[in-house]
């Protein structure tokens, strides 16, 4: 339980890393005359390294352990998120941002380190419990990273123009002390880190795929889930980064009203992907995977649907109204995907996990291309985003989602010397 919420918190504030200077964009966006291309470019950069970082990170889960390979990511994920504030170009900041975007793949380890720390009636909970409250950093960051920086400018120590630039030096420096919280303070395993377990039967399993990505790119059910992390998390951080621009070209409010109502989006991570999660897992009891594939394919229906109604919203109340309902949905969907991804391919978790993840970061990249566009609105990227993910939802309610045989190791035998 200790590796539990240190887990979560950690990723909590991975989110005010990665996405820190989403509700700053606006202040950003006028100091350094950026163009709604530029922009869009920007958003897109954000999410990009992520996809390489997840598939490497989950590999990296398999073999290292997950203990290890956190408190790396932390340490060189601070260094690009405290320099941002070094950008005076828009090449300079999209490269910052750029690399910003490997803090991203810090999901991958969350997941895999509390899939290898409960059991298999419960791990869909867990994940979803570690993944929800982590998300809710990103609604969290919105709120408050307007305010530090509005702080900051208060206190005189900055102009309000370059407020930002100071601000994003507080979560670089939190990464660093987390990373030192991770590697002294969890464990790999309930039973002891990986390289402690080297001679047991559960490290020898654990060790044989070493994170095969070929066989798990050779799974048809594991690009399927990719498509649906793609249509529900890849949403999600996508929200996270234009909703506060969203609300202030479309409804004209301050900028950090804006922070707060997109962090209405991201605080609904307190519950709703930890009940998609515990929805999951009731379902898998009494219709096995079956049943959890079709929930996880009707929630992606129901919520591209209501994001088509949030993109016509005429009045403040019901955008925030909507955007709320879609929230709901989506966050469930991120909570029953990994209630199934456990359960794919049990000899390389990892690996699965990275390759689902980065279908998150995927789904991302490609809308963003629909908030750069000169020629569409918000309004339109969101309609077109609401019809994909309805056709997703659909594939995966006809994938049949059975658990892969899990690899046996049998016991060695016991030698003892007279």
């Amino acid at each position: 339980m200790r590796t539990f919420h240190i887990t979560w918190i950690t990723f909590f504030f991975c989110f005010f890393g990665w996405f820190g200077v989403a509700p700053l964009m606006p202040m950003i966006r006028d100091e350094l005359g950026l163009t709604k291309s530029e922009v869009g470019n920007i958003i897109i950069a954000s999410v990009s390294a992520t996809i390489i970082a997840r598939l490497l990170i989950g590999k990296l889960c398999d073999t290292w352990g997950p203990r290890l390979t956190y408190t790396i990511l932390l340490a060189v994920g601070s260094i690009p998120v405290m320099l941002i504030g070094l950008s005076n170009s828009y090449m300079s900041f999209l490269l910052f941002r750029f690399a910003i975007g490997i803090v991203g793949a810090s999901f991958v380890i969350t997941q895999f380190h509390t899939s290898m720390m409960f059991a298999p009636n419960i791990v869909g909970t867990a994940n979803a419990v570690t993944g929800g409250w982590g998300n809710l950093g990103g609604g969290v960051t919105n709120l408050v990273m307007p305010l530090v920086a509005a702080g900051f400018a208060a206190m005189g120590w900055v102009s309000d123009g370059d407020s930002w630039r100071l601000a994003m030096v507080v979560p670089g420096v939190i990464l660093l002390v987390m990373a030192f919280v991770y590697y002294r303070y969890t464990t790999d395993t309930p039973a002891g880190n990986f390289r402690d377990l080297a001679r047991t039967d559960a490290a020898v399993r654990q060790k044989k795929g070493k994170g095969s990505l070929m066989e798990a790119l050779r799974d048809y059910r594991v690009w399927v889930l990719t498509l649906a992390y793609a249509a529900c998390f890849g949403i999600e951080i996508t929200v996270d980064n234009v909703a506060a621009t969203f609300f202030i070209d479309r409804f004209g409010t301050s900028l950090i009203m804006a922070g707060a109502m997109a962090g209405i989006f991201g605080g609904m991570n307190v519950f709703a992907r930890a009940l998609g999660g515990i929805v999951s897992d009731r379902v898998g009891k009494k219709f096995g995977m079956r049943g959890k594939g079709t929930l996880l394919g009707l929630l992606l229906v129901l919520e591209g649907v209501v994001i088509m109604l949030f993109a016509v919203s005429g009045s403040l109340l019901v955008a925030v109204v909507t955007m709320l309902v879609f929230a709901l949905f989506l966050k469930m969907a991120n909570g029953c995907t990994y209630g199934i991804v456990p359960f794919i391919n049990k000899d390389n978790i990892g690996v699965v996990s990275g390759v689902v993840g980065a279908g998150g970061n995927i789904g991302a990249m490609l809308v963003g291309f629909l908030f750069k566009s000169e020629e569409l609105t918000y309004v339109d990227a969101f309609q077109y985003i609401g019809i994909g993910v309805v056709f997703i939802g659909l594939l995966v309610v006809v994938t049949k989602f059975q658990p892969r045989p899990v690899t046996v190791v049998k016991p060695r035998e016991l030698v003892f010397e007279q």
